[in-house]
């Protein structure tokens, strides 16, 4: 494939190397985590972020601001309820220009 799609592009080695695991082991979340010797929901959790970091990707192109703000709550350089008001407030401020 000589042409790596966006969203796939900003993820790092790591997040590549947890998707070619979990397709391996068809999708169980019980298999990959036997594979990392973790708990299921260790698992669940990181395909949950991995999945919000998919779903950034696809937002940065609409709004670079805030795909930064969420970008930041996902890995935990910013809590979850501050990147909302942020968010918020700023899309409130687009409004009024």
């Amino acid at each position: 494939m000589e042409i790596l799609p966006d969203w796939m592009a900003a993820l790092e080695e790591e997040d590549l190397a947890f998707i070619r695991s979990f397709v391996l082991c068809s999708g169980s979340l019980k298999e990959a985590a036997a594979l990392y010797g973790v708990t299921y929901p260790t698992v669940r959790l990181r395909l949950d972020r991995l999945i919000q970091k998919i779903k950034l990707g696809e937002d940065r192109a609409q709004d670079p601001y805030v795909a930064l703000v969420k970008r930041l709550a996902v890995n935990d350089k910013l809590d979850f309820d501050t990147a909302k008001l942020l968010i918020q407030e700023y899309r409130k401020q687009k409004e009024v220009l």
